[in-house]
Protein backbone atom coordinates (compact mmCIF):
# COMPACT_ATOMS: atom_id res chain seq x y z
CA UNK A 1 0.00 0.00 0.00
CA UNK A 2 3.02 2.52 0.60
CA UNK A 3 4.46 1.76 -2.11
CA UNK A 4 1.78 2.65 -4.27
CA UNK A 5 1.18 5.79 -2.70
CA UNK A 6 5.10 6.45 -3.16
CA UNK A 7 4.90 5.93 -6.14
CA UNK A 8 2.51 7.72 -7.64
CA UNK A 9 3.41 10.89 -5.40
CA UNK A 10 6.29 11.00 -7.90
CA UNK A 11 4.60 10.49 -11.07
CA UNK A 12 2.28 13.11 -10.34
CA UNK A 13 4.86 16.20 -10.23
CA UNK A 14 6.58 14.74 -13.32
CA UNK A 15 3.38 14.43 -15.31
CA UNK A 16 2.48 17.88 -14.20
CA UNK A 17 5.97 18.98 -15.42
CA UNK A 18 5.66 17.71 -18.54
CA UNK A 19 1.93 19.04 -18.79
CA UNK A 20 3.33 22.73 -18.16
CA UNK A 21 6.65 21.98 -21.12
CA UNK A 22 3.72 20.98 -23.57
CA UNK A 23 1.74 24.16 -23.13
CA UNK A 24 4.65 26.36 -22.98
CA UNK A 25 6.16 24.91 -26.73
CA UNK A 26 2.87 25.30 -27.74
CA UNK A 27 2.66 29.08 -27.14
CA UNK A 28 5.93 29.23 -27.95
CA UNK A 29 5.21 27.77 -31.92
CA UNK A 30 1.91 29.99 -32.04
CA UNK A 31 3.58 33.13 -31.11
CA UNK A 32 6.32 32.07 -33.69
CA UNK A 33 3.93 31.31 -36.03
CA UNK A 34 2.10 34.96 -35.72
CA UNK A 35 5.28 36.57 -35.87
CA UNK A 36 6.55 34.99 -39.00
CA UNK A 37 3.43 36.04 -40.62
CA UNK A 38 3.36 39.52 -39.33
CA UNK A 39 6.88 39.94 -40.61
CA UNK A 40 6.01 38.64 -43.72
CA UNK A 41 2.89 40.44 -44.16
CA UNK A 42 5.18 43.25 -43.31
CA UNK A 43 7.81 42.48 -46.03
CA UNK A 44 5.08 42.18 -48.59
CA UNK A 45 3.72 45.81 -47.85
CA UNK A 46 7.06 47.22 -47.80
CA UNK A 47 8.00 45.81 -51.33
CA UNK A 48 4.61 46.81 -52.51
CA UNK A 49 4.78 50.50 -51.41
CA UNK A 50 8.50 50.46 -52.66
CA UNK A 51 7.51 48.86 -55.61
CA UNK A 52 4.61 51.85 -56.10
CA UNK A 53 6.26 54.01 -58.05
CA UNK A 54 7.26 51.42 -60.97
CA UNK A 55 3.46 50.18 -61.21
CA UNK A 56 2.62 53.91 -61.70
CA UNK A 57 4.97 53.91 -64.17
CA UNK A 58 3.14 51.11 -66.19
CA UNK A 59 0.22 52.49 -65.72
CA UNK A 60 1.54 55.23 -67.54
CA UNK A 61 3.33 53.62 -69.84
CA UNK A 62 -0.10 51.74 -71.01
CA UNK A 63 -2.00 54.97 -70.63
CA UNK A 64 0.57 56.45 -73.55
CA UNK A 65 -0.11 53.09 -75.67
CA UNK A 66 -3.69 53.77 -75.50
CA UNK A 67 -2.98 57.27 -76.77
CA UNK A 68 -0.38 56.08 -79.43
CA UNK A 69 -2.63 53.36 -80.61
CA UNK A 70 -5.62 55.95 -81.19
CA UNK A 71 -3.39 58.27 -82.97
CA UNK A 72 -1.27 56.03 -85.33
CA UNK A 73 -4.69 54.32 -86.30
CA UNK A 74 -6.15 57.18 -87.46
CA UNK A 75 -2.90 58.45 -89.51
CA UNK A 76 -3.34 54.80 -90.95
CA UNK A 77 -6.69 55.32 -92.02
CA UNK A 78 -6.40 58.74 -93.29
CA UNK A 79 -3.23 57.67 -95.63
CA UNK A 80 -5.19 54.89 -96.67
CA UNK A 81 -7.83 56.79 -97.69
CA UNK A 82 -6.18 58.87 -99.99
CA UNK A 83 -5.20 55.71 -101.86
CA UNK A 84 -6.96 52.89 -104.33
CA UNK A 85 -6.87 50.62 -101.57
CA UNK A 86 -9.63 48.47 -100.70
CA UNK A 87 -11.95 49.24 -97.57
CA UNK A 88 -10.63 45.52 -96.42
CA UNK A 89 -7.05 46.38 -96.68
CA UNK A 90 -7.80 49.34 -94.74
CA UNK A 91 -9.20 47.92 -92.04
CA UNK A 92 -6.69 45.01 -92.15
CA UNK A 93 -3.83 47.35 -91.67
CA UNK A 94 -5.41 49.66 -89.32
CA UNK A 95 -6.06 46.43 -87.05
CA UNK A 96 -2.56 45.53 -87.29
CA UNK A 97 -0.51 48.64 -86.62
CA UNK A 98 -2.84 49.14 -83.46
CA UNK A 99 -1.58 45.76 -82.58
CA UNK A 100 2.18 46.46 -83.51
CA UNK A 101 1.47 48.98 -81.36
CA UNK A 102 -0.33 47.38 -77.99
CA UNK A 103 2.76 44.47 -78.19
CA UNK A 104 5.43 47.10 -77.92
CA UNK A 105 3.24 49.46 -75.47
CA UNK A 106 3.22 46.02 -73.30
CA UNK A 107 6.73 45.00 -73.63
CA UNK A 108 7.54 48.27 -72.19
CA UNK A 109 5.01 48.25 -69.68
CA UNK A 110 6.16 44.52 -68.29
CA UNK A 111 10.19 46.17 -68.68
CA UNK A 112 9.53 49.34 -66.11
CA UNK A 113 6.92 47.59 -63.74
CA UNK A 114 9.47 44.92 -63.43
CA UNK A 115 12.92 46.87 -64.03
CA UNK A 116 15.60 43.85 -63.96
CA UNK A 117 13.37 41.97 -67.05
CA UNK A 118 15.55 42.93 -70.27
CA UNK A 119 13.85 42.59 -74.23
CA UNK A 120 15.50 39.38 -74.32
CA UNK A 121 14.22 37.25 -71.48
CA UNK A 122 10.81 39.23 -71.83
CA UNK A 123 10.55 37.55 -75.24
CA UNK A 124 11.49 34.32 -74.50
CA UNK A 125 9.10 34.15 -71.99
CA UNK A 126 6.70 35.05 -74.77
CA UNK A 127 7.94 32.68 -77.03
CA UNK A 128 7.30 29.94 -74.11
CA UNK A 129 3.53 31.62 -73.23
CA UNK A 130 2.66 31.67 -76.75
CA UNK A 131 3.18 28.09 -77.28
CA UNK A 132 1.00 26.82 -74.56
CA UNK A 133 -1.57 29.88 -75.23
CA UNK A 134 -1.41 29.04 -79.15
CA UNK A 135 -2.42 25.06 -78.08
CA UNK A 136 -5.12 26.25 -75.17
CA UNK A 137 -6.72 29.04 -77.87
CA UNK A 138 -6.14 27.10 -81.06
CA UNK A 139 -9.54 27.82 -82.58
CA UNK A 140 -9.16 31.22 -81.78
CA UNK A 141 -5.98 31.84 -83.19
CA UNK A 142 -7.02 29.88 -86.06
CA UNK A 143 -9.82 32.21 -86.55
CA UNK A 144 -7.93 35.11 -86.22
CA UNK A 145 -5.93 34.37 -88.95
CA UNK A 146 -8.59 33.29 -91.36
CA UNK A 147 -9.64 36.63 -90.64
CA UNK A 148 -6.60 38.75 -91.59
CA UNK A 149 -6.47 36.33 -94.79
CA UNK A 150 -10.04 37.17 -95.72
CA UNK A 151 -9.30 40.83 -95.53
CA UNK A 152 -6.37 40.61 -97.36
CA UNK A 153 -6.94 38.87 -100.37
CA UNK A 154 -10.67 37.58 -100.54
CA UNK A 155 -12.83 39.77 -103.19
CA UNK A 156 -15.67 39.90 -100.87
CA UNK A 157 -16.03 43.53 -98.97
CA UNK A 158 -18.48 45.04 -96.52
CA UNK A 159 -21.84 45.51 -98.68
CA UNK A 160 -21.58 42.28 -100.74
CA UNK A 161 -24.16 39.61 -100.55
CA UNK A 162 -22.39 36.50 -100.33
CA UNK A 163 -23.17 32.55 -100.22
CA UNK A 164 -21.47 29.89 -98.15
CA UNK A 165 -23.19 26.75 -97.51
CA UNK A 166 -26.27 27.61 -96.07
CA UNK A 167 -26.00 31.20 -95.63
CA UNK A 168 -27.07 33.91 -97.87
CA UNK A 169 -26.89 37.58 -97.16
CA UNK A 170 -25.03 40.66 -97.06
CA UNK A 171 -21.79 41.21 -94.87
CA UNK A 172 -22.18 43.59 -92.49
CA UNK A 173 -18.81 43.11 -90.69
CA UNK A 174 -15.36 41.94 -91.13
CA UNK A 175 -13.03 41.67 -87.82
CA UNK A 176 -10.41 39.41 -87.78
CA UNK A 177 -12.00 36.38 -85.73
CA UNK A 178 -15.36 36.48 -87.39
CA UNK A 179 -17.64 37.75 -89.52
CA UNK A 180 -21.20 38.99 -89.47
CA UNK A 181 -23.88 38.28 -92.42
CA UNK A 182 -27.65 39.63 -92.41
CA UNK A 183 -30.20 37.26 -93.90
CA UNK A 184 -32.47 38.36 -96.40
CA UNK A 185 -34.83 37.64 -93.80
CA UNK A 186 -33.38 39.78 -91.48
CA UNK A 187 -31.53 37.35 -89.28
CA UNK A 188 -27.92 38.65 -88.32
CA UNK A 189 -25.48 35.55 -88.56
CA UNK A 190 -22.18 35.74 -86.56
CA UNK A 191 -19.55 33.02 -87.95
CA UNK A 192 -16.42 32.23 -87.28
CA UNK A 193 -13.66 33.53 -90.43
CA UNK A 194 -12.33 30.11 -90.37
CA UNK A 195 -16.03 28.57 -91.65
CA UNK A 196 -15.63 31.45 -94.91
CA UNK A 197 -12.17 30.93 -94.93
CA UNK A 198 -12.68 26.80 -95.50
CA UNK A 199 -15.79 26.85 -97.46
CA UNK A 200 -16.60 28.03 -101.00
CA UNK A 201 -18.29 31.39 -100.91
CA UNK A 202 -20.03 32.81 -103.79
CA UNK A 203 -19.64 36.52 -104.07
CA UNK A 204 -23.17 37.36 -105.24
CA UNK A 205 -22.50 40.88 -106.08
CA UNK A 206 -19.02 40.48 -107.16
CA UNK A 207 -20.42 42.38 -110.58
CA UNK A 208 -22.64 45.20 -111.20
CA UNK A 209 -25.23 42.85 -113.04
CA UNK A 210 -25.93 38.89 -112.76
CA UNK A 211 -27.78 37.14 -115.44
CA UNK A 212 -30.96 35.13 -114.77
CA UNK A 213 -33.05 32.69 -116.85
CA UNK A 214 -36.19 31.76 -116.85
CA UNK A 215 -38.31 28.98 -119.17
CA UNK A 216 -41.52 29.21 -120.78
CA UNK A 217 -43.43 27.71 -123.64
CA UNK A 218 -45.84 28.16 -126.60
CA UNK A 219 -48.21 25.22 -127.18
CA UNK A 220 -47.44 23.25 -130.37
CA UNK A 221 -49.50 24.71 -132.83
CA UNK A 222 -48.47 28.13 -132.68
CA UNK A 223 -45.59 29.60 -134.30
CA UNK A 224 -42.30 29.14 -132.36
CA UNK A 225 -39.66 31.58 -134.19
CA UNK A 226 -42.83 34.65 -133.96
CA UNK A 227 -42.83 34.11 -129.96
CA UNK A 228 -39.19 34.46 -129.57
CA UNK A 229 -39.61 37.86 -131.40
CA UNK A 230 -42.57 38.89 -129.76
CA UNK A 231 -40.61 37.89 -126.39
CA UNK A 232 -37.44 39.91 -127.29
CA UNK A 233 -39.43 42.71 -127.95
CA UNK A 234 -41.14 43.02 -124.68
CA UNK A 235 -37.84 42.53 -122.54
CA UNK A 236 -36.76 45.40 -124.65
CA UNK A 237 -39.34 47.43 -122.51
CA UNK A 238 -38.21 45.87 -119.07
CA UNK A 239 -36.42 48.76 -116.72
CA UNK A 240 -35.22 45.99 -114.43
CA UNK A 241 -32.77 44.51 -117.45
CA UNK A 242 -29.81 45.88 -118.32
CA UNK A 243 -29.56 46.27 -121.88
CA UNK A 244 -25.88 46.80 -122.41
CA UNK A 245 -26.02 42.95 -121.60
CA UNK A 246 -27.00 40.88 -124.25
CA UNK A 247 -30.85 39.39 -123.82
CA UNK A 248 -31.27 35.82 -124.84
CA UNK A 249 -33.96 34.21 -126.14
CA UNK A 250 -34.15 30.26 -127.75
CA UNK A 251 -36.02 27.66 -128.37
CA UNK A 252 -35.03 25.10 -125.74
CA UNK A 253 -37.27 21.69 -126.56
CA UNK A 254 -40.02 19.68 -126.47
CA UNK A 255 -41.84 19.52 -123.39
CA UNK A 256 -44.86 17.35 -122.47
CA UNK A 257 -47.23 19.85 -123.52
CA UNK A 258 -45.53 22.89 -125.33
CA UNK A 259 -42.10 24.40 -127.26
CA UNK A 260 -39.81 25.09 -124.17
CA UNK A 261 -38.73 28.42 -124.45
CA UNK A 262 -35.48 29.75 -122.54
CA UNK A 263 -35.06 33.49 -121.55
CA UNK A 264 -32.43 34.94 -120.43
CA UNK A 265 -30.61 38.39 -119.43
CA UNK A 266 -28.67 40.43 -117.21
CA UNK A 267 -30.04 42.28 -114.00
CA UNK A 268 -28.87 44.15 -110.80
CA UNK A 269 -27.01 41.26 -108.60
CA UNK A 270 -28.94 41.52 -105.30
CA UNK A 271 -31.28 39.60 -104.25
CA UNK A 272 -34.02 42.09 -104.08
CA UNK A 273 -33.19 43.42 -107.90
CA UNK A 274 -33.01 39.64 -108.84
CA UNK A 275 -36.99 39.13 -107.22
CA UNK A 276 -37.86 42.65 -109.08
CA UNK A 277 -36.31 41.57 -112.33
CA UNK A 278 -38.26 38.23 -112.70
CA UNK A 279 -41.67 39.69 -111.67
CA UNK A 280 -41.50 42.55 -113.89
CA UNK A 281 -39.94 39.82 -117.13
CA UNK A 282 -42.52 37.20 -116.58
CA UNK A 283 -45.52 39.43 -116.24
CA UNK A 284 -44.14 41.11 -119.59
CA UNK A 285 -43.81 38.12 -121.55
CA UNK A 286 -47.41 36.73 -120.38
CA UNK A 287 -48.83 40.00 -121.74
CA UNK A 288 -46.90 40.24 -124.62
CA UNK A 289 -48.12 36.47 -125.48
CA UNK A 290 -51.44 37.08 -124.86
CA UNK A 291 -52.08 40.42 -126.95
CA UNK A 292 -50.64 38.48 -129.30
CA UNK A 293 -52.93 35.94 -128.88
CA UNK A 294 -50.31 32.68 -128.81
CA UNK A 295 -51.31 29.97 -126.07
CA UNK A 296 -49.10 29.19 -123.28
CA UNK A 297 -50.78 25.94 -122.89
CA UNK A 298 -51.92 24.20 -119.52
CA UNK A 299 -50.17 20.27 -119.40
CA UNK A 300 -51.93 18.19 -121.64
CA UNK A 301 -53.18 14.54 -120.67
CA UNK A 302 -53.51 12.23 -123.40
CA UNK A 303 -55.51 9.12 -122.11
CA UNK A 304 -55.07 5.45 -123.89
CA UNK A 305 -57.70 2.78 -122.31
CA UNK A 306 -57.51 -1.25 -123.59
CA UNK A 307 -61.11 -1.36 -124.25
CA UNK A 308 -63.17 0.91 -126.00
CA UNK A 309 -65.29 3.00 -123.62
CA UNK A 310 -69.26 3.01 -123.14
CA UNK A 311 -70.80 6.16 -123.30
CA UNK A 312 -74.51 5.89 -121.64
CA UNK A 313 -76.99 9.23 -121.68
CA UNK A 314 -78.25 9.84 -118.30
CA UNK A 315 -82.30 10.29 -118.82
CA UNK A 316 -84.03 12.82 -116.73
CA UNK A 317 -86.73 11.49 -114.57
CA UNK A 318 -89.93 13.71 -113.36
CA UNK A 319 -88.54 14.44 -110.22
CA UNK A 320 -85.30 15.72 -111.05
CA UNK A 321 -87.27 18.80 -113.18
Amino acid sequence: MWRKVKISALVAPVASQAAHASEKAEGIDLQSALQTLRSTLSDITYDFVGHTPYILAGLVVLLLTWGMSFVVSRVVVNMSKRSTMRGSLRDLLQRLTSILVWLLGLLLTAMVIFPGLTPASALGGLGLASVAIGFAFKEIFENFFAGIMLLWKYPFEKGDFIECESITGKVEDISVRMSQIRRTNGELVVTPNSFLFKNPVKVLTDLNSRRITIMTGVAYSEDADESVEIIENALQECKTINQNQPIEVFLNGFGASSIDIEVTWWTDPTPLGQRKSRGEVVGAVKRALDNAGIEIPFPYRTMTFKEPLTIQQMQETPDSQ
